[in-house]
C-alpha cells in the first residue's frame, strides 16, 4: 500500500491511512529519504492518526525514518498517536525516543516551523 506524501513548503507530510506491512513501512522510509533530497525538504510530518495498532517493527521503523531524515537534513515529527496506541506502546516498553510527537497535523506543522525558524537564527 502506498502512503501519500504531500509537500507543503519545505515540509513533507506522509499520511498513513491504514495498517502497513513491514515491506510498506520500509518503502515509506526509502521514499521519504529520496524525496527529502530531491525536494530539498527541511521537515517531515508522519501522520499516524488512522492507526489503531503499532507494533515493535513499526515503532522501530518510525525511529529509523526520523534518524534517516535527520542525516538527510530534515527534522521529523510523528502526529496523531491514538490514546490506546500510546498506552499499548508504554505497556510494551516501546518508545519513539528522540522523535518529537504532536497531537495532530496542525500542532506538528507548527512545531516543525518553530524548529526551522530557530535553526535559521544566527
Amino acid at each position: 500500500m502506498s502512503v501519500p506524501i504531500l509537500k507543503q513548503g519545505a515540509i513533507l507530510i506522509a499520511s498513513i491511512q491504514a495498517a502497513l506491512t513491514d515491506h510498506d513501512l520500509l518503502g515509506l522510509r526509502d521514499e521519504l529519504a529520496e524525496k527529502i533530497g530531491r525536494l530539498r525538504a527541511r521537515g517531515v510530518v508522519i501522520d499516524v492518526t488512522a492507526l489503531d495498532v503499532m507494533d515493535s517493527f513499526a515503532t522501530r521503523t518510525l525511529r529509523g525514518i526520523a534518524a534517516t531524515a535527520r542525516l538527510r537534513g530534515a527534522e521529523t515529527v510523528v502526529v496523531g498517536i491514538q490514546p490506546e496506541v500510546a498506552m499499548a506502546l508504554v505497556q510494551l516498553g516501546l518508545t519513539l525516543k528522540g522523535v518529537p510527537t504532536a497531537l495532530d497535523l496542525e500542532e506538528g506543522l507548527e512545531l516543525l516551523r518553530r524548529s526551522l525558524i530557530a535553526d535559521r537564527a544566527p
